[in-house]
């Protein structure tokens, strides 16, 4: 009884140590590393990714080193320490065609993408977090391999004293296994088999079997992946009468007799029918006659009423037309409010790249194959802070290249890489090579311009909090920016890349003799409508319009 007692306090004793010792060790691991359960998969010459993540979630930007090798510590297939890539530890083997992936650093993931991979790259992996003195590893399988096509199996005809029957595929690696095997599941020996290895590295292959057993009915060619462990399979039904030795020809010519037969049979059944079908047809043609001549007339009746309303809706529409022509001339919408601002460059604003004239009237690029430092701009040198201001800008080049100009606040910091955005104090419009953009406070906004803009006018009404561009090549309107504005405003030009020149034109836009006042007030109105990233007037409306013609003498020249 005694040796029970001591038996079963040494055993609870010997539990909690245990229990002790998990509790430990679960309290000084820091974190876990994992990989994925299953292997990775890539195609020759493909790319692979190697994911790990850890668990908790923490930041790994925070990790001291990471560390992706092979078998060994010291085959390193990627190294980055104290936030850089460590290229002189890494194997020559991988060296111009690994990169870490960083995009997921945050949620505590990173991977290593490995490109232009090859066979010798199959194998295990091991990817190594450190943090401080603590440390976790993960392992990870890489597979070369591509399941390749679908075997295809035909009948090649006799051969042999037998049925010669072919199979096909393609775009395998590493080369496949091919057998052939009856409806039973047994192995048939193959009579040839070739396999081709093409430029990227992928296995054809094409075997032949002589089937001599006019009862096995089924044969299945089947093509096996050793390295993935799948096979993709096709069977074939051979009937028997291919097997016939004797007048070989007479199972052909009765299948063509009795075929033959058929088709006799079933284009007599057709032309029956089809003679019946067109004698009903003409039946049910005379009895509808009558019907058709009343809907006939009911027709043309109505497409006389629809003409007659037609002429009438052509005629107003024309009349809206000519009256919206004759406003959509004047791109300032009430211009005679704006006053022309004469704008000249500020070379103390002037980037190195950047050249400008002796009347400080246009800028050029020096360097067209020079990559950006920092932008390449310029700004003008008289400031707006009150009133109505204008002024033009014809480009060059414009269409084939990357520029933008607009208005920037001169209390906004300009150095270095900025965002061109009126919550920075940018109100500017430009040209990428995806199309022409306005950089709105919530990204670019797509413009649709009927016409290239060879020349660009810039409208600040300071008071209203207005800036608004239209296309001088035809009048229509490109944007409008709405925002309350506190210190003094300059004109911003960037000529970002291309042959590509911005001219201020020193030219006074053409003021209109006489507007009909109220289709003067009506654009105005149209105007004070307008929110950030209007584009409703640079084209006509496509419903109908309500609008009377107006007389003809009240229309402006």
């Amino acid at each position: 009884m005694e040796n029970c007692y001591k038996h079963a306090l040494l055993h609870h004793f010997t539990c909690l140590f245990i229990l002790a010792q998990l509790l430990t060790w679960v309290s000084t691991k820091e974190f876990l590393v994992f990989g994925p359960s299953e292997p990775i998969v890539a195609a020759p010459g493909g790319e692979a990714i190697l994911p790990c993540s850890l668990f908790p979630v923490m930041s790994v930007e925070n990790m001291e080193e990471l560390r992706w090798f092979r078998s060994r510590f010291s085959e390193a297939v990627f190294v980055y320490r104290n936030q850089q890539e460590q290229k002189e530890e890494q194997m020559a083997e991988y060296s111009g065609r690994t990169w870490l992936v960083k995009d997921q650093f945050h949620q505590g993931k990173a991977a290593v993408r490995i490109g232009n991979v090859q066979e010798p790259d199959s194998g295990i992996y091991v990817c190594f977090f450190k943090r401080g003195l603590f440390y976790e590893e993960a392992i990870l399988e890489l597979k070369v391999a591509v399941m390749g096509s679908v075997p295809e199996v035909d009948i090649k005809g006799p051969e042999d004293g037998g049925l010669c029957v072919v199979c096909m595929t393609s775009g395998w690696y590493p080369k496949p296994q091919v057998q052939w095997r009856d409806s039973r599941g047994e192995r048939l020996p193959a009579s040839t088999e070739n396999h081709i290895e093409d430029a990227e590295g992928l296995f054809s292959m094409k075997t032949t079997l002589v089937v001599r057993d006019s009862s096995l009915g089924n044969v299945t060619c089947s093509t096996f992946n050793p390295i993935l462990g799948q096979e993709k399979a096709m069977g074939m039904f051979i009937p028997e009468p291919f097997f016939l030795q004797a007048f070989p020809w007479m199972p052909a010519f009765a299948v063509s007799v009795t075929m033959m037969g058929l088709l006799v049979l079933g284009s007599c059944c057709l032309l029956r029918r089809e003679h019946l079908a067109k004698l009903q047809l003409r039946q049910e043609w005379e009895n509808l006659r009558p019907e058709q001549e009343s809907f006939q007339q009911t027709k043309e009746a109505a497409l006389k009423t629809t003409s007659t309303l037609q002429e009438e809706l052509d005629r107003r529409k024309a009349a809206y037309r000519a009256a919206w022509r004759k406003a959509k001339l004047y791109a300032d919408w009430c211009k005679e409010h704006f006053q022309a601002w004469s704008v000249t460059l500020d070379p103390d604003s002037t980037h190195a790249n950047l050249a400008i004239s002796q009347d400080r009237m246009s800028v050029t690029r020096k360097d067209t194959d020079m990559h950006l430092d920092s932008p390449f701009s310029v700004l003008g040198t008289e400031g707006i802070s009150s009133g109505r201001r204008y002024w033009e800008v014809k480009i060059k080049n414009g269409d084939s290249s990357t520029w933008t100009l607009g208005v920037w606040r001169e209390d906004v910091e300009k150095q270095g890489w900025y965002s061109e955005c009126p919550i920075r104090g940018f109100w500017t419009v430009g040209r990428t090579n995806s199309g022409y953009w306005a950089y709105t406070d919530t990204g670019r906004a797509s413009l649709s311009l009927r016409q290239v803009p060879e020349s660009v006018g810039v409208f600040v009404d300071y008071s209203e909090g207005d800036i608004s561009f239209y296309n001088m090549s035809d009048m229509s309107h490109i944007f409008s920016f709405q925002a309350s504005f506190s210190g003094t405003l300059f004109p911003y030009f960037r000529l970002e890349s291309g042959d590509v020149s911005m001219i201020l034109s020193s030219e006074e836009f053409p003021v209109p003799i006489s507007i009909l006042p109220s289709l003067k007030e009506s654009l105005c109105s149209q105007r004070e409508g307008l929110t950030l990233g209007s584009r409703v007037v640079d084209s006509l409306p496509e419903e109908e319009s309500q609008l009377l013609p107006l007389p003809s003498d009240t229309l402006p020249p």
